[in-house]
């Protein structure tokens, strides 16, 4: 037997996204992170880092010639040429490993598979899931996670948010919405149900 579903997760930067696909493993689902995939990408040795590094100079690396996303984000929420450039390299490298990923998983017996990708529109990666949900939180809410979580100004927190899709932009393309402006339990309660119904009735 074979899966059919896989369903994407989206939404906003700091919207919850984690804690969304972790609940649905939780579940018994089985993830894809487009997140993480990014970050294997960029290891020291491979490919895409020597891009990065010929594309933004080596200020870019920290003392062990890691990426710094810290230092990467600063230059890209900043400039909108260089945010493009930057995604015209990471999206690539990142649609070879998710699309090998998901076609392994789909030959698996897992319930349901979750495809967390933060750029899911933007990256042009809808075709990769049958379903998609995006994750929702009030702006306010948003900014003060982003601010704690990346330790920021909200200054900087707010240039991150006006970079992307705005929240409506995604959920009108979206089949589920799931709101994440509530407690930990509240929003996983709302996963809950959603695995319950995608398991059972697709």
């Amino acid at each position: 037997m074979s899966t059919r579903w896989v369903l994407g997760v989206t939404g906003s930067i700091a919207s919850g996204k984690s804690l969304v696909a972790n609940c649905m493993v939780e579940m018994g689902a089985a993830l894809v992170s487009a997140d993480s995939i990014a970050r294997e990408v960029v290891q020291p040795g491979e490919g895409t880092l020597a891009e990065l590094v010929a594309l933004f100079g080596d200020d870019i690396l920290n003392s062990a010639g890691e990426l710094d996303r810290g230092r990467l984000a600063g230059i890209v929420f900043r400039d909108p040429d260089k945010r493009r450039q930057l995604n015209a390299i990471m999206h690539p490298a990142i649609a070879r490993i998710s699309e090998q990923r998901l076609r392994d998983l789909r030959r698996s017996k897992v319930p349901l598979i979750v495809y967390e990708a933060p750029l899911l529109f933007e990256a042009g990666a809808e075709n990769r899931v049958d379903r998609i949900l995006t994750v929702f939180i009030d702006p306010e809410s948003q900014l003060d996670r982003l601010c704690a979580r990346d330790a920021i100004s909200r200054e900087a927190a707010r240039a991150r948010v006006d970079a992307q899709w705005r929240q409506h932009e995604k959920i009108s393309r979206s089949d589920y919405v799931i709101d994440n402006s509530g407690s930990i339990e509240e929003t996983c309660r709302a996963v809950r149900a959603l695995f319950h119904y995608l398991t059972s009735t697709l």
